[in-house]
């Protein structure tokens, strides 16, 4: 168990920090260096390692950086924020849009997807108004934790508890019912966090939205129709999922499906495979596999066996996802805990409480959510634009606290 809690806390250390004496490192880097320290150290065999790289997760990534590639280079992405954004006439309009914009986005799209697609979108808003890109960059990334709570599909874990959750019901109405005040006080507090720590760029001038132009009709209409085709294979697996069918939509279409039509569809397909995130998949790969070895050492196992029937309870619950979620991904997280949590007599509160923490756990550091990372690095590689560890925690710990504790109560009201 020594060996891979070390790799782990020197991946989290460098992480914090991004440089080595006067190298600077990128997050991608680090999780792969991590991931072969792993290796070479024995704590996972590569046979083990290659089967702990979730293929699902990787297709669905890069279906959707396909997508959002397309939608950037022709300029489709920049013509849909005007639209989304144009009214907006102040800094406070601005955050309230990406916000609730970014959140309702994500419980329908999944957070890394939206992750993925607002960088760009979160930087060219900056730049225009004159804010540091530093308040549009965490307030999408704390928009897109908050708001998928709401959704059985709005991240992974989610959707996890809602296939395995056997006291679920109807995934859709249950985790509206107990999640809808949940994720709207969440991004709600994510305002007032935003609103304090980022006083000063809140300044009373108001906003003046230039139009843009595209700069690839055709791969605009053909991106715009990928998005559509995503949309309804989002709907189609909503309606199937609502009605009980035993046939599933997987995620992996629903994002292969549009990119295939880019890919076979435009002759641009070369550049835009080119121009993907290749690195934020190589993150996550890498990320697989420090997991996993974590995993094997048995940290998890340890933490959740310890609690034992303690595990059921709400506040229980919620304390060991902040916990945890920091330590291992909340993915594997909700695995661990989500069987102990049935067998211990935990019902729908239990799981809607599992569901709300293990999520809400992402906006206490930098590393507690993948679409953390994904927002982070894509800015800084791509915009140079960089968020720090200590900036993103001096915002999103205390709010993270406040958002648990208000779900908390909540959960316990309803």
């Amino acid at each position: 168990m020594t060996i891979p809690l070390i790799v782990l806390g020197v991946v989290v250390g460098l992480i914090a920090v991004r440089q080595v004496g006067s190298v600077r490192l990128q997050i991608w880097q680090i999780m792969a260096a991590g991931a072969v320290a792993m290796l070479l150290s024995g704590s996972i065999s590569a046979p083990h390692a290659l089967d702990a790289i979730d293929v699902d997760v990787m297709l669905f990534l890069f279906g959707m950086f396909v997508l959002g590639r397309a939608l950037e280079e022709s300029g489709a992405l920049a013509a849909l924020s005007y639209r989304l954004f144009s009214r907006a006439g102040s800094v406070d309009a601005l955050v309230l849009a990406i916000l609730f914009g970014g959140g309702l986005a994500s419980a329908v799209l999944m957070n890394d997807t939206v992750a993925i697609v607002g960088v760009p979108v979160a930087v060219g808003l900056a730049r225009a108004h004159r804010v540091t890109p530093r308040l549009t960059l965490i307030a999408l990334a704390l928009a897109v934790t908050a708001g998928s709570v709401l959704s059985p599909i709005g991240n992974p874990q989610n959707l996890l508890i809602a296939l395995q959750g056997a006291d679920v019901g109807n995934p859709f109405i249950t985790f509206a019912r107990w999640l809808a005040l949940p994720t709207l006080g969440a991004l709600l507090l994510t305002y007032a966090a935003l609103r304090l720590a980022y006083r000063r760029e809140f300044h009373g001038e108001r906003l003046v939205h230039v139009s843009v132009q595209l700069r690839d009709e055709r791969l605009a209409r053909l991106s715009m129709v990928a998005l559509g085709v995503l949309l309804a294979l989002i709907a189609a697996r909503v309606a199937l999922v609502s009605a009980g069918a035993t046939f599933d939509l997987r995620l992996t279409v629903i994002a292969l499906v549009p990119a295939a039509l880019l890919l076979v569809g435009s002759p641009r397909r070369v550049t835009l495979v080119r121009g993907i995130d290749w690195p934020t998949l190589a993150f996550f790969a890498a990320l697989f596999i420090v997991v996993e070895s974590v995993h094997e050492a048995g940290v998890t196992k340890e933490v959740v066996m310890h609690l034992g029937a303690r595990i059921a309870s709400t506040p229980w619950i919620l304390g060991v996802s902040a916990v945890a979620s920091q330590v291992v991904s909340n993915v594997p997280l909700v695995a661990l805990a989500l069987p102990a949590i049935q067998q211990a007599g935990g019902g729908q509160e239990a799981l809607m409480a599992l569901a709300a923490g293990s999520t809400l756990a992402g906006n206490l550091t930098l590393i507690g959510a993948a679409s953390n990372v994904i927002i982070v690095d894509s800015a800084e590689r791509r915009f140079g634009e960089r968020v720090s560890f200590w900036e993103f925690a001096r915002v999103g710990f205390p709010l993270g606290i406040a958002q648990l504790a208000l779900t908390w109560a909540l959960l316990t009201l309803l």
